[in-house]
């Protein structure tokens, strides 16, 4: 047991098969493995799929689980999960054993909490910018999460900063503590309807009478044009 915490332990067998031949492990509920850390020579284990399922589900990648192998006890945290892309099934784990004297750094994931009287009260938006902030610390003393009480976010433009969030003694926050971690923001303007265009009918007593006084005055047009004529051809002859 690690001095100091409570920890999950996580039983292991050293793995003799390797290459293709896991996949003989994996039908049968096992998960192939690999524990290595400095000063440690690589070893090749597996690991119960469904016992890994629960700890790797409380433990995440930043909190220490007890590997244990063998009977021997190796302080190790999950350092990178492989997946099946087809099933999304773990197919492959890599532990890193840690010194509980040594700090280190993780990324913890934030956990937002409380309701926003802004968001509430006012109809603003709740808009989270991080999702997790890296720190520095000894891996006995990392935290599983870090809660954000939103409660503060009274008004439309209020932000909470990393610098707000309250952190476990002896963590070091490595980002900036300016930095927005959550923003009410406005809310979205509904943008107004176009006008439905109101066009007149077309006034077809106007344009009946308007047809009818283009007719009478190309008509008129004719006969003046035929008596002209007649006039003109008559004078020719007289001429003559």
């Amino acid at each position: 047991m690690l001095c100091g915490i409570a920890t999950m332990q996580l039983t292991a067998e050293a793995r003799t098969q390797l290459g293709r031949t896991v996949k003989q492990l994996r039908a049968k509920g096992i998960i192939p493995a690999e524990l290595y850390g400095r000063g440690l020579e690589n070893i090749h284990l597996s690991v119960p799929a469904k016992e890994f399922a629960k700890v790797f589900k409380e433990a995440g990648e930043n909190t220490v689980v007890e590997l244990v192998v063998e009977g021997k006890k190796h302080p190790a945290m999950v350092h990178e999960v492989s997946r099946d892309y087809l099933t999304n099934e773990v197919s492959h784990v890599d532990f890193y054993q840690v010194r509980m004297d040594e700090k280190i750094t993780a990324k913890i994931p934030l956990e937002f909490a409380g309701i926003a009287p802004g968001v509430r009260d006012k109809g603003g938006i709740l808009n989270k910018t991080l999702s997790e902030i890296e720190v520095e610390a000894l891996p006995g003393d990392l935290p599983h999460r870090l809660t954000v009480d939103i409660g503060a976010l009274d008004d439309i433009n209020k932000s909470l900063r990393v610098k707000d969030i309250g952190v476990p003694k002896g963590v070091r926050v490595l980002v900036d503590g300016e930095m927005a971690v959550a923003t009410v923001t406005p809310p979205l303007k509904e943008e107004p309807k176009p006008e439905e265009a109101t066009t007149a009918a077309p006034d077809l007593t106007a344009v009946k009478v308007e047809t009818e006084e283009k007719k009478a005055e190309r008509a008129k047009e004719k006969e003046t044009g035929g008596e002209a004529g007649a006039q003109e051809k008559k004078q020719e002859k007289e001429k003559k």
